[in-house]
């Protein structure tokens, strides 16, 4: 009689299972929730620098104008609008409907594209009325 324990299963890992879309869209909702989180704090930080002073405030304009600030502004925007698609077929799940995988599949291409067409239109939008 051995005391060693017994093997035991081990849990499915994204290496094991086939990657499809309704799988890469649901792991990209929970990062595009992370990254929301990131755009609060930027809200705050911008409301501190705005209560600063006009130094502080130029200071966060310069930062947030740059290349670099530009570039977390839209992908903050992607992400907001790529949330709230995949948040509503969420609750379409929740109220018991788009299951087939056909469905889901199709609602999260659906997701994707309406992220990347509304992002492009409100970044046109910002260019044409010189906000950016």
């Amino acid at each position: 009689m051995t005391d060693a324990p017994r093997a035991r299963p081990l849990s499915p890992h994204v290496t094991i299972w086939r990657w499809h879309v309704t799988m890469a869209t649901s792991i990209a909702h929970r990062v595009s929730g992370c990254a929301l989180y990131g755009g609060g704090l930027i809200l705050a930080a911008w409301a501190v620098c705005l209560a600063s002073g006009p130094d502080a405030y130029g200071a966060f304009q310069a930062v947030m104008g740059s290349f670099l600030g530009k570039l977390a502004l839209f992908g903050l925007t992607l992400s907001a609008f790529f949330h709230l698609a995949k948040g509503v077929q969420h609750l379409i799940w929740d109220l018991g409907f788009g299951y087939r995988p056909q469905t889901a599949n199709m609602g999260a291409v659906a997701a994707i594209a309406f992220a990347i067409a509304a992002t492009l239109a409100v970044w046109a939008i910002a260019g044409m009325t010189g906000a950016l």
